[in-house]
């Protein structure tokens, strides 16, 4: 999981806190032994890839994927493949 570390931030965003939710930013910051700034960009980040990683895969429950699985590997009629491989070839492999 890369942050940019090392790489110049030019960027900038801002947010407004309540006094309460400041104050727990920065006990938490000091806990970790970082600034708040960089606190709240780890954890920011680190919510924009979950989110992001989410969006990338579907989850569904153990049995809904077991069905789905049973289903592909089941074999559907294909009236019309069957009839276009009953027919002659048009070009002949030499």
């Amino acid at each position: 999981m890369s942050y940019n570390d090392g790489i110049s931030k030019t960027e900038r965003i801002e947010l407004r806190v309540s006094p309460e939710d400041k104050d727990a930013i920065t006990a938490a910051a000091a806990m970790e032994h970082t600034t708040t700034t960089e606190f709240v960009r780890h954890a920011v980040l680190e919510r924009a890839q979950h989110v992001q990683a989410r969006s990338d895969r579907t989850l569904m429950p153990a049995e809904q994927f077991d069905a789905l699985v049973a289903a592909l590997d089941t074999a559907d009629d294909a009236p019309n493949l069957a009839r276009a491989f009953a027919r002659p070839r048009r070009f002949v492999a030499r």
